[in-house]
């Protein structure tokens, strides 16, 4: 039990391998129905595979789906002698073919389908895989049924031609079925056409909805437009009222669904059939304005005509709508309703504007006490009614006139701005006083006021186009607004905006600051009051600029770099220090900052490109560059005036000219920061040298050991060769002892 327990979990991750990982080869689900006779597409896909991105197919059939070893070869993508005999002439004559819509998807394609196709289809993915996993085929199964779907107009008639005038109703007939012998059902569509596509009028789904074509969805809600099932199979198009745009061909369309495995619809074959042309006489109707361009002084009364003509004969009634518009192709929906007669020759009523009906086909517009926004485009509509056999009126024509441009002349005053300073300041912190005054006006009645607009704009000593930035503007009711630049200053009472009289507007700045330097101008604007008692802008004239200038010395800014040891040992620490001065007007700290940047010239002159080291802006953000060697830098502020780079574990890389470049930035009286010329420092040469006793110590120290270590090995294995390995026995040979004989005993 304790090695089963053991191969579940193993078992178990097994299986959620091969469900996650394994190849999955897929098909539609079936069966699916096809008509004879018509095109099918079966598609067939693979996922989840290993190998090439681009997999190939094998597409297989047989008649007899339980039996897998009856399969014939139809086609391959890869393989093009895969085909068996009795598929060869029809593959060779493209009547089956293989699409292929990507790399791990294909279709196979018969053009014309034949009742002997009916079986079960099979296609199968060549293994590209480490791991023989998943499924490498799959199959569907397609069934062939008759062609029973008929279509056709009246009777079978074929299209006939018929002449309507504008505002007939008419019907046309279409008589579709089926006698499919599986469960189908029918999607019926009207289509019309004139010289362009076929456009959608009205459907009858196969799922017994409705369903309007994008022109023609009004005209289906406001019941124009009708899809009437009828008996025998007959489907009728109704529509209430004939339109010039009716004209043209008009056909039936029909398509024949079934639902699949999936419970999803599919259409399986479509047909059409011709049912009529319908020509459209139109009602002549002609809408126009006497008059053509129209120009009126204001005050005045405007005064428009507008004619109609037809050639509709009998009983009719006419509606007639005034419109106005800002700009000439205004839409419908953006004009504004002036006044209409219904058909009943009602009017409606308006106090300013009257509407009257000088004969049948006339009516006349009259504007009184014109103002400058009634200048625009008048246009007006025309529509004929004609009444039912129930009672009802029915529309038959509408026609808008081309519109009629009127201008109205405002009564302009005429009048002149002087501004000058009346208090110009000598110095940072004096006050500065504009007075901004209207002369020479004329034509100014009592319903005419002005309004003034204070512009600031920076000095400059080039060509640049320089911006104008608003100060402060009046509205119509005399209400300031107060633009960005001075809001605030305004709060706080620096910047005062008055009116002293009539005819005058004075702007004061309290205490003139070195970011108040520039040019100021003002426009006077011109108000007209208009009948609702709202303002219409009529004029603007602008002053000549005057220059707010003093002379004033700034700080001059210097920097420096400075080390106590620009020359070092590889490893060692190098510290650079980049020193600010200040020369001239002395300034609180919290008033200035710097951005500071190093760079370096691996060089001993100066005529290489500068290597971006490190920088510190003036909000504290470092940048340290990438660096390739071991060494590091950092960055430290060391005062408000110096900052610090130090090089740490210096390589030979690190050689060179180093520099600081520094841009300062200052704090105006006014809280303005602005920015000073980049100033850089002289370069100080950083030199790294070789320690030739510590680069050959740990060498000697090293070959020293190992001398010594193999002197001492030799040593020891002459000992133990002479010890062990050359030790021989020596037997001593005994001599006798014998005295020697004198030569005289002999």
């Amino acid at each position: 039990m304790g090695h089963r327990g053991e191969k579940a979990p193993l078992l178990l991750l097994l299986l959620l391998f091969a469900s996650c990982h394994g190849r999955i080869v897929k098909v539609p689900a079936g069966p699916l129905i096809r008509v004879e006779g018509t095109k099918v597409a079966i598609p067939c896909n693979v996922s989840q595979y290993d190998g090439p991105s681009e997999q190939n197919f094998d597409w297989e059939f047989s008649t007899n789906p339980t039996q897998d070893n009856k399969f014939l070869h139809v086609v391959s993508t890869w393989d093009p002698t895969f085909m068996s005999q009795e598929y060869e002439d029809r593959v060779n004559r493209k009547e089956i073919t293989l699409k292929r819509n990507s790399n791990d998807a294909v279709e196979l394609v018969i053009h014309s389908i034949r009742p002997t196709d009916q079986g079960m289809y099979r296609c199968t993915t060549p293994s590209t895989d480490a791991v023989f996993w998943g499924n490498y085929n799959a199959k569907v199964e397609v069934k062939v049924i008759a062609d029973g779907l008929t279509v056709s107009g009246s009777k079978g008639r074929s299209m006939s031609t018929r002449n309507l005038s504008e505002g007939d109703p008419f019907q046309l007939p279409c008589s579709a079925s089926t006698n499919s012998s599986e469960h189908t059902h029918l999607h019926v569509s009207w289509e019309f056409k004139n010289d362009l596509a076929w456009q959608e009028i009205l459907s009858l789904t196969h799922e017994g909805k409705f369903q309007p074509g994008p022109e023609y969805n009004e005209r289906y809600i406001i019941g124009e437009v009708r899809l009437d099932a009828m008996a025998n199979d007959v489907y009728r198009l109704s529509v209430s009222q004939a339109l010039p745009t009716d004209e043209g061909a008009y056909r039936c369309r029909v398509s024949e669904w079934v639902k699949g495995a999936d419970g999803s619809w599919q259409k399986i074959q479509e047909k059409s059939a011709d049912v009529a042309n319908v020509v459209v006489q139109p009602t002549a109707l002609g809408v126009f304005i006497t008059s053509t361009n129209v120009s009126v002084t204001e005050r005045d009364s405007l005064d428009l005509t507008c004619n109609f003509t037809t050639d509709r004969s009998g009983i009719f009634q006419t509606k007639v709508t005034w419109y106005f518009s800002e700009s000439p192709d205004g839409t419908m929906g953006e004009a504004q309703v002036l006044l209409s007669a219904d058909r009943d020759s009602v009017i409606s009523d308006s106090t300013l504007i009257g509407l009257s009906h000088v004969d049948r086909s006339s009516y006349h517009l009259l504007v009184r006490d014109v103002g400058i926004e009634d200048s625009g485009y008048y246009f007006c509509q025309a529509a004929l009614w004609v009444p039912q056999h129930n009672g009802t009126w029915h529309k038959i024509a509408e026609r808008t006139s081309v519109p009629v441009s009127v201008e109205v002349l405002a009564l302009e005053p005429s009048y002149n701005v002087f501004l000058n300073a009346s208090k110009m300041p000598k110095y940072s912190e004096d006050p500065t006083e504009l007075e901004c005054k209207i002369t020479e006006a004329q034509n100014t009645e009592a319903n005419v006021r002005f309004t003034v607009s204070w512009y600031y704009r920076l000095p400059t000593r080039s060509d640049e186009v320089v911006k104008d930035e608003l100060l402060a503007t009046m509205d119509a009711d005399w209400t300031l607004v107060v633009g960005d630049r001075s809001k605030q200053r305004a709060q706080n009472g620096e910047i005062i905006f008055f009116k002293p009289t009539v005819n005058t507007f004075r702007l004061r700045i309290q205490w003139t600051s070195e970011g108040d330097k520039g040019n100021y101008y003002c426009v006077i604007s011109s108000w007209s009051r208009q009948r609702n008692n709202s303002w219409i802008r009529i004029k603007d004239v602008a002053s000549m600029p005057v220059s707010i200038l003093w002379s004033t010395q700034g700080p001059v800014f210097n920097v420096s770099v400075h080390s106590d040891s620009p020359t070092v040992y590889r490893g060692e620490l190098v510290t650079l220090d980049c020193i600010i001065t200040i020369e001239g007007t002395p300034l609180n700290p919290d008033d200035m900052s710097f951005n500071v940047s190093w760079f370096a010239l691996r060089s001993f002159t100066m005529d290489k490109d500068s290597v971006f080291l490190a920088s510190f802006s003036r909000k504290g953000i470092v940048t340290l560059a990438r660096r390739n060697g071991s060494s590091d830098v950092s960055l430290e502020r060391i005062s408000s005036l110096e900052f610090r780079l130090r090089v740490h574990g210096c390589e030979d890389q690190d050689f060179g000219n180093h520099y600081c470049l520094v841009t300062p930035w200052v704090r105006s009286v006014a809280g303005v920061w602005q920015q000073e010329p980049e100033i850089r420092s002289k370069p100080v040469l950083v030199t790294v040298k070789m320690d030739v006793l510590n680069a050959f110590k740990y060498p000697l120290l090293i070959g020293i050991g190992l001398a010594t270590f193999i002197g001492l090995l030799s040593c020891l294995i002459g000992y133990c060769s002479s010890r062990w390995c050359c030790k021989k026995e020596v037997q001593e040979t005994r001599r006798e002892r014998r005295r020697l004989m004198s030569m005289e005993m002999d």
